[in-house]
């Protein structure tokens, strides 16, 4: 087992990460930037080291920073949560390349699964369901125009290097197609440097749903059921439960054992989420992202396990704790991303936190980083924390989730918890009864005009 771990992140996934360590009895070392020097993950770490300047590209995504920390402290593992460098596959190889361990998938499967052509590619030959579309990249308008002729409209224009919405545009239409299709390779190469898209079958009103999987890298595999993403604005989500409220047992296992399949035959190491689009009974393959989800705590809810632990134990060469047969979900749990935002329009809203009560009780979990008299940095993502509660069924965690919101209190700057106290009295919410363009629909009636 490692002795002690470096946490290339910030916020809520890098106290996250120290929890999961200190119970497993693993020394931590914090990163951080100038601006990040009194923060919660920093002021709980044994050894704490200054990265660089504010900007992320300055410190948080700076490998040879972090490389450096590594060398300087002695960390034997480094764990890079979400976001920031936790994909990128050229990171995860430079981490090996200096005699220490990457707590996550290789850089061969962070390089295919990125690539969202070459993942495509490698599911559908892996038996995964995908959604219609072009066979590899499309690389001219004329090429596109028969592709999506042949395929019917409409359809939707992907960046191969894409996440979070960017790169993707929807041509409802012949007509749509030009703009859409220069549109989507300009957004692509401004955002990833690259500007090679793919064209699919655009669903209409399909879920959001994902599977998590877990290899131990040696050709075993597992899965722990589904979440339901489907409630997103502007591609980025905003509230998962998990199940689903449309999916039965049948189908869970069915499904997850398809998605479990595929990962032990490429002998994927640590945690994974496959992505699906659902619609009308039928999954479709989008994505798979190679490392811990956001929303990982709904499924740890519902299977009590600890996916960070799992994922430094097959990291540290160990086997995983559990097989398939001992994964059974338990009652229905449910996320919300809470935000330092500005509502109606979600403007971000930094600044100094004067109060902050986060609720408890049973079935009720709170991630977050931030603290009564913290400074909430204008730098980086407005994610300041994570409400997650459990109950024995989504009746219960729905009522669950209403009190806790009630106890929940932030004073000094703006959240998007008003938000929250108010989905929970829409119909969709409420009967489980809405997709991924539901969201933006019912914010535009009662938040954005």
């Amino acid at each position: 087992m490692f002795k002690k771990v470096l946490i290339a992140n910030r916020g809520e996934i890098a106290l996250r990460i120290h929890r999961a360590c200190k119970e497993m009895g693993i020394q931590t070392v914090a990163v951080h930037s100038t601006a990040d020097s009194d923060a919660m993950h920093v002021r709980m770490a044994d050894e704490s080291v200054c990265i660089g300047p504010p900007a992320g590209a300055q410190s948080y995504l700076s490998i040879p920073n972090i490389i450096s920390a590594c060398e300087i402290t002695g960390a034997d593992a480094v764990h890079p949560g979400y976001g920031f460098l936790s994909e990128n596959a050229s990171f995860s190889q430079i981490v090996a390349d200096h005699g220490i361990t990457f707590i996550g998938p290789s850089a061969d499967h962070i390089n295919v699964m990125g690539d969202k052509i070459a993942a495509k590619e490698t599911m559908k030959r892996l038996g995964v369901p995908c959604v219609p579309g072009s066979d590899g990249g499309v690389g001219t308008l004329e090429e596109a125009r028969k592709i999506a002729e042949e395929m019917g409209f409409p359809v939707i224009i992907k960046a191969a290097a894409g996440g979070g919405g960017r790169g993707m545009k929807v041509a409802l239409s012949p007509e749509d197609l030009d703009v859409a299709f220069q549109s989507a390779r300009s957004e692509a190469k401004a955002a990833f440097g690259d500007d090679a898209v793919y064209i699919e079958k655009y669903l209409q009103l399909p879920r959001h749903i994902e599977v998590q999987v877990f290899g131990d890298g040696r050709g075993n595999a597992v899965h722990l059921g589904e979440r339901d993403c489907s409630l997103q604005r502007r591609h980025q989500k905003v509230f998962e439960e998990a199940p689903s409220p449309v999916i039965d047992a049948e189908t869970r296992a069915r499904i997850g054992k398809t998605c479990a399949d595929a990962v032990a035959a490429i002998n994927y190491i640590g945690a994974g989420t496959i992505e699906f689009l659902y619609e009308n009974g039928e999954f479709y393959f989008i994505e798979m992202n190679t490392r811990l989800q956001v929303e990982h705590p709904v499924t740890e809810a519902i299977y009590g396990v600890d996916l960070v632990q799992e994922q430094i134990r097959v990291a540290a060469g160990q086997p995983m704790s559990f097989k398939q047969e001992d994964l059974v979900p338990h009652g229905h749990a449910i996320e919300c991303r809470i935000n330092a935002e500005k509502l109606p329009d979600f403007r971000p809203s930094p600044g100094d936190i004067k109060a902050f009560h986060a609720p408890g009780g049973l079935g009720v979990r709170m991630d977050s980083a931030i603290y009564a008299g913290y400074r909430i940095p204008p730098y980086y993502d407005s994610l300041i924390g994570k409400l997650i509660v459990h109950g024995k069924d989504r009746r219960e965690a729905l009522a669950r989730l209403d009190r806790a919101l009630s106890e929940f209190v932030v004073e000094g700057i703006d959240t998007t918890l008003p938000l929250f106290h108010a989905l929970l009295r829409a119909e969709g919410v409420q009967t489980g009864d809405y997709n991924i363009h539901w969201l933006e629909k019912w914010l535009a009636t009662n938040f954005e005009n």
